[in-house]
């Protein structure tokens, strides 16, 4: 069963904190099979979203320190 609802969360974090609900509906097994499944494809999409979220941080990261790096390395301009 695809769920209707279109995976657009409002953020990193509200999406986090969905997907732990998701994880702990799904450990109490107290949903049914068919909504098992639905919770389980909606936690892939968040934890998906997630991810990608984060690998994005990272190479933010990593750009803004190799920038601040090479701006260290610039030589002094000669001022005589």
């Amino acid at each position: 069963m695809t769920t209707d609802k279109p995976l657009t969360p409002a953020g990193f974090e509200h999406a986090l904190s969905e997907l732990e609900a998701l994880v702990d509906s799904l450990e109490k097994g107290d949903l049914s099979l068919e909504a098992s499944l639905a919770a389980f494809e909606h936690g892939i999409g968040l934890a998906r979203f997630c991810q990608k979220t984060l690998d994005e941080a990272e190479q933010r990261v990593q750009i803004l320190s190799a920038k601040s790096v090479e701006a260290e390395l610039e030589p002094f301009a000669d001022h005589d």
